[in-house]
This record gives structure tokens, sequence and C-alpha cells, in this order.
């Protein structure tokens, strides 16, 4: 094995330090968080929430396209990881509201990245895609 191999981990990963974490371990926690951020809606909940307390309906309204189902479910893991707070009030009809925790906020730099790079590359993204499928079905 070369240096730079050696230097990239055990794994292959540039930034992996020995006995710290590692998220190409299936048993570290930081494997999780990538786990969830790759989520299909989490990021989407995440840019819909950056600005203020959201009801159910209004984020599903801006996220558009999920299901009740996964929304709920995208918002109970979010919950869960201490990403999301869920605010029930005893009201008729109830009323739940959603909204970043500290934790959460803290995602929001690199989620920003994302969003730039994706709405900067969308178009060559879509090019690409459209000229693999001419090729297939060429």
């Amino acid at each position: 094995m070369d240096t730079m191999a050696r230097s990239r981990g055990r794994r292959g990963g540039d930034d992996v330090s020995p006995g710290g974490p590692d998220v190409f371990s299936v048993d570290c926690p930081s494997r999780l968080v990538v786990e969830r951020i790759g989520d299909k809606w989490t990021l989407l909940v995440f840019m819909a929430l950056r600005r203020r307390v959201l009801r159910f309906g209004e984020l599903r309204d801006l996220v558009g396209a999920v299901t009740p189902k996964v929304l709920t479910q995208t918002l109970r893991s979010l919950e869960r990881d201490g990403l999301v707070t869920r605010t029930v009030y005893a009201e008729v009809p109830p009323r739940v509201e959603y909204a970043l925790t500290d934790l959460g906020r803290s995602l929001l730099g690199p989620i920003d990245a994302i969003r730039a790079w994706s709405e900067e590359n969308g178009e060559r993204i879509a090019a690409s895609r459209a000229a693999a499928a001419a090729r297939v079905g060429a």
C-alpha cells in the first residue's frame, strides 16, 4: 500500500483520523447523520423550515410531491434526531407546528452550499441524464 493510500484511512476516506469518527464505519454515529441528510426529503424540509415555524400542511405544500405519510416519517426521524421540534397546541382542531432546533439550524450552512451547487448545476445534470438516456435508447 502506498503512503497516500495509508494516509486516507482504512476505507479510503481522505479525512479519516485514526480512532476518530469515520462515516464509512457502520457503527459510527456520524454515519447516521450522513444517512439522515441524504434522505430524499430532509434537505427540502430544512430549506422550508429555515425562515419560520410551519404547520404540517404548509410544510407539505412547500416541499411538494411528498405524501403525508412520508413527510410524517421524515419529520418524526428529524425530531428523534434532535433536529426539528414538534409543538402540539391543545386547540380544536389541534394545531401542530414544526421548527428547526439550534442543532438543526447549525446544518443550514452546509445545506445552503448544497442548494447553491444544485441550483448552479441542475441543468447540467439534467442534460447529462438526457444524453445518457439517449445513448441507452439508441
